[in-house]
C-alpha cells in the first residue's frame, strides 16, 4: 500500500545534498521531505500537510513552498504524513523516520476530488435562521471587534449552467450588532452607516466564475450608505443537505475586505499616541443557507 502511494527514491542521509543541503537536526531526530504534486505532474503549492504521531497527535505541519515541497524535521519514530489541498482527495500515508536519517518520500501525486453537487436549477431563498452575515473591524490598532447583522434576506436564481445565476442580497442597516449598546447606536448615526437616510445594504451579482473545486468567486454591486462599489464574494461551496422536514438546503461560506473610505465612512478620531480608534478596513464573513422556493 505504502509503495503505492508514494513513488519512493528510497532513504539517504539527512545532511545530504539537494533541498537537505546544509540542513543539520538533532542526532536523535530525522528528515521528512517529499513533493506534492497534481495529476498532471505540477506542484501543488500551499497544500497543507500535517505529521501526527502513532497516538494521532499533531507532531508538525505548515504547508508546502512554490515547489509543492515538504520538509519536517521530528524526533524518530513511527509517523503517518496528511496532505490537502482545495479540490483534491485528501492523502494520508506512514512514513518511518530514524535517527540522523532522511525520510525520502519522493512524489506524492494527489487526485482530483469528486466536487459536490450544485444546486438544483430554479429560485432559492436565504433561510435565515441558519445563516449570518458578520463582520470583524480593528478597535485602536490591536483588538479586533465582532459583529454581525441580525435582519437580512436574500433570493438566489439558480440557473442550468450555475456560472449564469444571479443574487440579491438586502440588509438592515439598523440590525447591526456588537453585544455593546452604546456602540451600536454610534454606528447607526450619522458618523457611520447613517441608517436614517440609508436604511439597507444592497448587494446584486453580476458574475459566478468557478475558481476550481469547491472554490467561487460572486462578484458584483454593494451599496453601503448610498455609494456602490464593486465586490467580489471569495466564496466556499459546501453542498447540498436536508433539514428535519426533509428540503433540500445548500450552505457556502464567503469572505470579501471593504475599506470604510470606498463608502464615505470616513469618521475617525485619533488617541494621544496617534493610533486610529477604527481601522481603515472591515473583514466580511457569512455562513449561508439556502433553500429552495416552493
Amino acid at each position: 500500500m505504502f509503495g503505492r502511494l508514494f513513488r519512493s527514491n528510497g532513504q539517504s542521509g539527512a545532511a545530504s545534498g539537494g533541498a537537505l543541503a546544509g540542513v543539520t537536526v538533532p542526532q536523535s531526530a530525522g528528515m521528512i521531505s517529499c513533493r506534492v504534486l497534481d495529476p498532471v505532474d505540477q506542484p501543488v503549492l500551499q497544500a497543507e500537510f500535517v505529521v501526527t504521531d502513532a497516538s494521532g497527535r499533531r507532531v508538525f505541519g505548515g504547508d508546502t513552498d512554490p515547489y509543492g515541497r515538504v520538509l519536517a524535521a521530528v524526533p524518530a519514530g513511527e509517523y503517518r504524513l496528511g496532505v490537502t489541498s482545495e479540490g483534491f482527495t485528501p492523502f494520508h500515508g506512514p512514513v518511518t523516520v530514524t535517527e540522523n536519517g532522511h525520510a525520502n518520500l519522493g512524489d506524492v501525486q494527489l487526485q482530483l476530488a469528486q466536487p459536490p453537487q450544485l444546486p438544483t436549477p430554479g429560485d432559492w431563498e436565504i433561510e435565515p435562521t441558519h445563516s449570518q452575515i458578520g463582520f470583524v473591524a480593528r478597535h485602536i490598532g490591536m483588538a479586533r471587534v465582532h459583529g454581525r447583522f441580525n435582519t437580512f434576506a436574500g433570493a438566489i436564481r439558480i440557473a442550468e449552467h450555475m456560472e449564469d445565476s444571479a443574487m440579491h442580497v438586502i440588509i438592515d442597516a439598523a440590525s447591526i450588532d456588537t453585544n455593546v449598546q452604546m456602540r451600536d447606536d454610534h454606528l447607526r448615526s450619522g458618523d457611520f452607516l447613517d441608517v436614517g437616510r440609508y436604511p439597507t445594504l444592497e448587494f446584486y451579482s453580476e458574475r459566478f466564475v468557478h475558481r476550481g473545486g469547491t472554490r467561487w468567486a460572486v462578484t458584483g454591486a454593494l451599496t453601503l450608505h448610498g455609494v456602490s462599489r464593486t465586490v467580489t464574494l471569495e466564496t466556499q461551496y459546501l453542498g447540498l443537505g436536508n433539514g428535519l422536514e426533509g428540503e433540500a438546503r445548500a450552505a457556502c461560506r464567503a469572505t470579501t475586505e471593504l475599506h470604510r473610505e470606498d463608502f464615505t465612512l470616513t469618521w475617525q478620531t485619533m488617541l494621544a499616541k496617534g493610533i486610529a480608534v477604527v481601522g481603515s478596513s472591515i473583514a466580511i464573513e457569512m455562513d449561508i443557507q439556502i433553500v429552495q422556493k416552493n
